[in-house]
């Protein structure tokens, strides 16, 4: 899916979007949410950094 199709399906502008991807948009949490449920996860799996880096 393209950046501009994300953003129209969660309701953000495509520059907003790319700017968080960018890590120059700083996100509130209800964005965070939002971005969540576009993505059709739970807000958690966005913070669940268990599953990229395993415990060793």
């Amino acid at each position: 899916m393209s950046q501009e199709a994300f953003a129209d399906k969660c309701g953000l502008d495509r520059t907003y979007v790319s700017g968080i991807e960018r890590g120059v948009r700083n996100p509130t949490l209800e964005i965070i949410n939002v971005i969540a449920n576009g993505l059709q996860i739970e807000l958690n799996e966005l913070f669940d950094f268990g599953a990229i880096h395993p415990p060793r």
